[in-house]
């Protein structure tokens, strides 16, 4: 409903060295948007630290920022050092590494009820930005039927995408992790060892490791995204 601070996160290696945590990399895969909705994902020219402190320091961040539509279904990886923010109007599956290290840069001049500013975080922020432009920033991908789309392959979690309108077995004898389902179209069941557990559109399944497989059974047809840790 309203938009979120324009944020960036730190790799491991700062995030470690200032905070004895993690960084952060994560995925968005987009559920649904309203009409005309945008995002911002990365700047929209390469930037100098120079030039993007000038812009921080005159209130002009929107302006270097690139800022993108998106519809159901648009995936954007987000690495540490990629400035980011969500607008209002998403719904969006958020997929991440474990952390809860984030530098604030901007937050639409809010204030609290005491009228107080949101603190920022810009000379944090500073050290962990990525100043370079990149040609995409949405990851594009063609959803294969009744199998495995992959969509994002990091050091941190894969994800990839299931859509199905029949029962589809799941082999996970080789992923050395648990897996994680979320349901972003439909419904239907997760068959394991004879018993059935629902799953249905908004719904997260963890499925343990010591699982060697399942299978879907869609009603009609589905979509789920697949995460595990690599």
């Amino acid at each position: 409903n309203q938009d979120l601070s324009i944020q960036v996160h730190p790799g491991d290696d700062i995030a470690l060295k200032k905070h004895k945590a993690y960084g952060k990399t994560e995925m968005w895969y987009v559920l649904d948007a309203e009409p005309g909705s945008t995002l911002f994902s990365g700047f929209n020219r390469e930037l100098t630290k120079e030039e993007y402190q000038k812009a921080f320091d005159e209130g002009k961040i929107l302006d270097i920022l690139n800022e993108e539509k998106v519809q159901k279904g648009d995936v954007y990886f987000i690495p540490h050092g990629r400035v980011h923010a969500l607008r209002k109007g998403i719904l969006l599956a958020e997929i991440q590494q474990t952390s809860d290290i984030t530098y604030r840069i901007f937050d639409w001049n809010r204030v609290d009820d005491q009228g107080n500013p949101r603190e920022l975080h810009n000379d944090l922020a500073l050290d962990a930005i990525d100043f370079k432009h990149y040609d995409s920033y949405k990851t594009n991908y063609s959803v294969v039927s009744n199998d495995l789309t992959p969509l994002i392959t990091s050091d941190y979690f894969v994800t990839g995408l299931l859509a199905f309108d029949k029962p589809l077995t799941r082999d996970y004898y080789a992923v050395d992790s648990f897996v994680i389902l979320i349901c972003t179209e439909g419904k239907g069941e997760i068959v394991y060892n004879g018993q059935l557990t629902s799953l249905k559109m908004g719904e997260t399944v963890l499925i343990p490791a010591e699982f060697e497989g399942i299978e879907l059974v869609p009603h009609e047809s589905m979509r789920v995204l697949e995460v595990y840790a690599p």
